[in-house]
C-alpha cells in the first residue's frame, strides 16, 4: 500500500460519470479511512464537451483514446455504453489495472465471459457496478435473511418500472439498439433485480436452475433528431421495452422478475420482496431508507427506518433519522471498491457475479425466442 493517491481514469462523463465523480469527491469528507484519490483522466470522443466535463467533474487530464488513459492511471472506471465495456476493460485488466465496470457487464454472454476470464487471470480487483447492493436497508435485509429471520426462502419478487419511453415520439438512443446495448429493459433494469436477488438470498436458495422469459417491444421505431431537435429519420428499435420472467432455484424456491420502460406513472420504481416460511420483507427504492419486515407471530409488516449509527455505512453520515439518497449508494460503492484496490483484496460484486447475471439474462432471451423453459 502506497502513500501516493490512487489515480483514476473514467470512460464516460454523462449520467454515470457524474454519479461516480460526485462519489469520489465526497469520500474524503465522510469516509476518512478511504484511500486518497486523484480524478486523473476523463475519456470521451468530443474534445470540447470532454474539456468542459473534466473541469466540472474535477479531472486534471483528458483523453480521446481509452488506451492512453489505461497507461496513465492506477484504476480504470468503464462507464461507457454497453458495447464499449468489453475491449477497454479486458485491456486494462491485461495491463494489471483494476476495473470497475457499469452493468450489465457486456451486451452478450460471450463478451461477459471474456471479461470474467480476464479478471480471473489479472488477479486485481474487478467490480461490476451494481450500486443497489450498497443501500443500507438492503444490506440490513441481507443480514436478516442470512440470520434465518425469514425461515426457509420460498419466493422472491423483483420489479423495476420506469416510464421514460411511454411517448412513442421519444427520440431514439443507443439503449434501443441490440448491437449497442444487448437488451433493453432486461439489461438496463432487470439486471439490477436479478443481481439483488442473488445478493439477498443466493446463499439460502442456491443458483437459478431454469427460467421462462417473455420480452416485448411496444414501439418498433423511433425518431432520430438532428442538432436542432427536428426529426430527420426514424430508426428501428431492436431491444425489448419490457420483460417478465419466472425462475426456479435449485432449492425449489421460485422467483419472478419484471421490468418496463413503459410503466406510465413510474419514474424509478425498483421493488423487491422476499417471502419465507416464517417471515417476509419488502423494499422500494422510492423509500430507500425503509425496510418493511414481517416476522413470525407479527400481525402485519413493521416499517424499519434504517438510519441508525449501527446500520451499514450510516455512521459516516448524519444523526439517526436523517435520511440518505440515491447518490449515497455510489459513495458506498466507491468506498468499498477503492479500498479493495488500495489493500489488494477482492471486491463484490465481482466480474464473476456480473457474468452470473448475464447468464440469467441470456437464458431469459433464449426462452423468449424458443417459447419454452430454458435450463442454465
Amino acid at each position: 500500500m502506497t502513500d501516493e493517491p490512487l489515480t483514476v481514469g473514467v470512460l464516460g462523463y454523462r449520467f454515470m460519470g457524474r454519479a461516480h465523480a460526485n462519489a469520489m469527491a465526497r469520500l474524503p469528507m465522510f469516509f476518512p479511512d478511504a484511500p486518497e484519490v486523484e480524478r486523473h483522466t476523463l475519456v470521451g470522443r468530443d474534445e470540447e464537451a470532454l474539456a468542459e466535463a473534466a473541469d466540472r467533474l474535477g479531472f486534471t487530464h483528458t483523453a480521446t483514446d481509452w488506451a492512453d488513459a489505461i497507461e496513465a492511471v492506477d484504476v480504470f472506471y468503464n462507464l461507457g455504453p454497453n458495447h464499449v465495456h468489453v475491449e477497454p476493460s479486458v485491456a486494462a485488466l491485461e495491463a494489471g489495472v483494476p476495473v470497475l465496470c457499469e452493468k450489465p457487464l457486456a451486451p452478450t454472454l460471450e463478451g461477459a465471459e471474456r471479461m470474467r476470464d480476464a479478471a480471473a487471470d489479472a488477479g486485481v480487483p474487478a467490480g461490476c457496478a451494481f450500486n443497489y447492493r450498497f443501500v443500507p436497508a438492503l444490506q440490513h435485509a441481507r443480514n436478516l435473511i442470512a440470520d434465518g429471520e425469514l425461515g426457509e426462502i420460498r419466493q422472491v419478487r423483483g420489479r423495476y418500472l420506469q416510464d421514460w419511453l411511454v411517448d412513442p415520439e421519444a427520440p431514439w438512443a443507443w439503449r434501443m439498439d441490440a448491437d449497442l446495448a444487448g437488451s433493453g429493459a432486461l439489461g438496463d433494469l432487470g439486471a439490477h433485480s436479478i443481481d439483488l436477488a442473488g445478493f439477498l438470498v443466493g446463499d439460502r436458495v442456491g443458483e437459478i436452475d431454469h427460467v421462462s422469459g417473455h420480452l416485448e417491444t411496444f414501439v418498433e421505431e423511433r425518431p432520430v433528431l438532428d442538432g436542432e431537435g427536428d426529426v430527420e429519420a426514424y430508426r428501428d428499435v431492436t431491444v425489448d421495452d419490457a420483460f417478465s420472467a419466472q425462475v426456479a432455484y435449485e432449492s425449489g424456491a421460485m422467483g419472478t422478475f419484471e421490468a418496463s420502460r413503459f410503466a406510465t406513472g413510474h419514474k424509478n420504481d425498483h421493488t423487491i420482496e422476499v417471502h419465507g416460511s416464517t417471515g417476509s420483507l419488502r423494499f422500494s427504492l422510492e423509500r430507500l431508507n425503509e425496510l418493511e419486515v414481517l416476522r413470525e407471530g407479527d400481525r402485519g409488516y413493521e416499517t424499519v427506518l434504517v438510519t441508525d449509527e449501527s446500520d451499514p455505512y450510516v455512521d459516516h453520515w448524519w444523526p439517526p433519522g436523517h435520511v440518505l439518497g440515491w447518490e449515497h449508494t455510489f459513495v458506498h460503492e466507491n468506498y468499498e471498491f477503492l479500498s479493495s484496490v488500495s489493500t489488494g483484496t477482492s471486491f463484490e460484486p465481482s466480474f464473476e457475479q456480473g457474468y452470473a447475471v448475464q447468464r440469467v439474462m441470456d437464458a431469459i432471451q433464449r426462452s423468449d425466442e424458443r417459447g419454452e423453459w430454458v435450463s442454465l
